[in-house]
């Protein structure tokens, strides 16, 4: 087996930076009516700035490839040009269509010759597992280098038209037109951009990490969906697919808007995601003091300070030092989110060689949680 190696990073988020103040500008009134909810919930998650492929009409600027293509570029120099690389694996929660492939329509944009492409679905752990296949094909010999990219563009998701079939349904039937908090709450949460990695079997460039070990973790056996889009949660808490619905009730329920149930949420995802990392620390032997940056992707400062707590309860320390989060800048990217916090630390010149890096991200999805442990060198 060989080594592997991040050599290069970047990211791209488009156009300029969206305030709290504008995000309804740019998603659209529901109802005609502002949000009560917007700023409770921007109070909580403390999201100062985020991305939108959107422009100052509120029309579409970039797609998710088309995101991921632009990260994709911002490696390549002179020295790796986007021909040179022998697979390509992309990962997201918003792809831009059921078929084909999100990869496959990247490699479109990209237009790089003939190369492998592996597209993993899934919701914030698709980044980590598209990392986890090219860092798996490199370290196995099938390739001698890998991009891998994570990122969304939820913004059109989140737009007020996709919610209005809806509430002029409820108005029809006499009942109130205000969307169901696990369906507003989200587009608050989301905001568009890309992360990308190249990786290798050899330490090149200035300051290359080596990925020492990755894992991940399902609790989906015990665990109900919690993070959804493309159908609609049952009573007895299964899942009901948006294809097993009447073509015409798809708008009146805005079957195809992400959701979230917030109660299973705040009961589990702290909890689970402490005891996996308990279980990867574990597996490979490692404790806190081999810790430098703990890069723990979280979707709201409501869960820093309690991620903090329930690592304590469950017998770990990571001191606040360790901690490196650029949420309140960029807002939550959900799959890309990881690759644009890992790419702000190498840029922030904090980085010595020797350093260890713990990178985690979970998704709410139905409970999973992807780790890496990174060594500058």
């Amino acid at each position: 087996m060989k080594n592997v190696y991040i050599t290069r990073i970047a990211k791209f988020l488009p156009n300029e930076p969206v305030d709290n103040e504008l995000m309804e500008e740019k998603l659209g009134v529901i109802n005609g009516q502002t949000s009560k909810a917007r700023r409770i919930i921007l109070r909580n998650n403390q999201i100062k700035k985020r991305y939108y492929a959107l422009d100052s009409q509120g029309n579409v600027t970039h797609n998710n490839a088309q995101l991921a293509a632009e990260a994709v570029n911002a490696l390549c120099d002179d020295s790796f040009s986007k021909n040179q690389i022998e697979l390509l694996s992309c990962g997201t929660s918003s792809p831009d269509q059921i078929l084909p492939s999100h990869a496959a329509m990247v490699h479109g944009f990209l237009k790089n010759g003939n190369l492998e492409i592996n597209s993993p679905s899934g919701a914030c752990c698709s980044g980590m597992n598209a990392l986890k296949y090219g860092y798996m094909a490199v370290k196995s010999g099938q390739v001698n280098n890998a991009v891998c990219t994570g990122s969304e563009r939820t913004s059109s998701w989140m737009k007020s038209d996709i919610f209005e079939d809806e509430v002029a349904h409820l108005k029809e039937i006499e009942e109130q037109p205000i969307l169901a908090f696990n369906k507003e709450f989200l587009r608050w949460m989301l905001s568009d951009g890309a992360g990308a990695v190249l990786l290798e079997s050899q330490p090149n460039g200035n300051l290359p990490l080596k990925i020492e070990w990755m894992e991940g973790y399902s609790y989906a056996f015990e665990l109900e969906t919690c993070m959804y889009a493309g159908g609609d949660k049952q009573e007895d808490g299964s899942l009901k697919p948006w294809s097993e619905f009447p073509a015409d009730v798809w708008g009146k329920m805005s079957l195809f808007a992400m959701k979230q149930d917030v109660r299973l949420l705040s009961e589990n995802i702290l909890q689970k995601g402490v005891e996996s990392l308990k279980q990867a620390m574990a597996k490979h032997n490692i404790t806190e003091d081999e810790i430098d940056f703990y890069l723990p992707h979280i979707s709201s400062y409501y869960f820093k300070e309690n991620l903090y707590n329930e690592i304590e309860r469950q017998g770990l320390h990571f001191s606040w030092d360790k901690w490196f989060l650029n949420l309140q800048k960029v807002g939550n990217v959900g799959a890309g989110s990881i690759y644009l916090m890992l790419e702000e630390l190498v840029h922030s010149g904090k980085l010595r060689k020797g350093n260890k890096i713990l990178l985690q991200v979970p998704e709410s999805a139905r409970f999973a949680y992807s780790y890496a442990y990174l060594t500058v060198v």
